[in-house]
């Protein structure tokens, strides 16, 4: 599938709002995330003698996750935290994608799949059988489907968080995967505390100008309203 790369610039990239991508650059821990290299860049990409990160290719659910929640005033949104269900004002960028205050968060944008993975690394995992009803978790080919969703579950119950997967609503069979995993969840009380939203719930939370960007390059508005067109000479 052809996919857009961008060069950053100086203080802006192609990838990025503008006001999200001059945070990303004020915080160390977050600019450090920028120097992810992209693993399928000599195969797929055009050759770059800087080389190409992760977060310059268009089809990147960790840019999107970032264009969000990097923004200026958007931890402090209480009206987020309480859709999310996070403490107002905490981010932590983790290799679960994101932690906010006692949320473990998971962004998907154009991935076909929370992956597969084999059964002895999916049975090795802490308090797997206490949590999960195993005879019933998806299985394909032998292993376990939705690989991602098990192993996120499982760490928000060790640690006594919340879980929550953040997903495009254009993508509905990513919905259908999170439910067939959580209806194998045992225990109540973690069910609660993990849910699934889509990018356009979060949009009509977010500021103005970041809900244009949002239109503008990846189609996303909030329930109700159609994106804008897009082609030749649409800017």
């Amino acid at each position: 599938m052809p996919v857009v790369v961008y060069r950053p610039l100086e203080r802006r990239h192609g990838n990025f709002f503008d006001a999200s991508y001059r945070s990303i650059l004020n915080r160390p821990g977050w600019k450090h995330r920028l120097g992810k290299v992209h693993a399928q860049a000599r195969r797929a990409l055009p050759r770059s003698d800087e080389g190409w990160k992760e977060l310059d290719s268009s089809m990147s659910s960790d840019a999107l996750l970032m264009n969000v929640f990097c923004c200026p005033g958007v931890l402090e949104s209480r009206a987020l935290a309480l859709k999310l269900g996070f403490e107002v004002g905490r981010l932590d960028r983790t290799e679960i994608d994101m932690k906010l205050g006692t949320l473990l968060a998971e962004s998907k944008l154009t991935e076909t799949d929370f992956q597969n993975q084999r059964p002895e690394i999916v049975e090795s995992y802490r308090d797997l059988r206490e949590v999960f009803d195993g005879e019933f978790l998806p299985r394909l080919n032998g292993q376990y489907v939705s690989y991602q969703l098990i192993r996120n579950v499982l760490a928000a119950h060790h640690l006594g968080m919340s879980f929550c997967v953040l997903v495009d609503a254009r993508r509905p069979d990513l919905i259908e995967a999170w439910f067939a995993v959580m209806k194998c969840v045992r225990l109540a009380d973690l069910r609660t505390r993990c849910k699934v939203l889509t990018w356009q719930e979060l949009a009509e939370l977010l500021p103005d100008k970041l809900q244009v960007f949002l239109d503008r390059k990846y189609g996303i508005v909030s329930p109700g309203r159609p994106p804008s067109p897009c082609g030749p000479g649409i800017e």
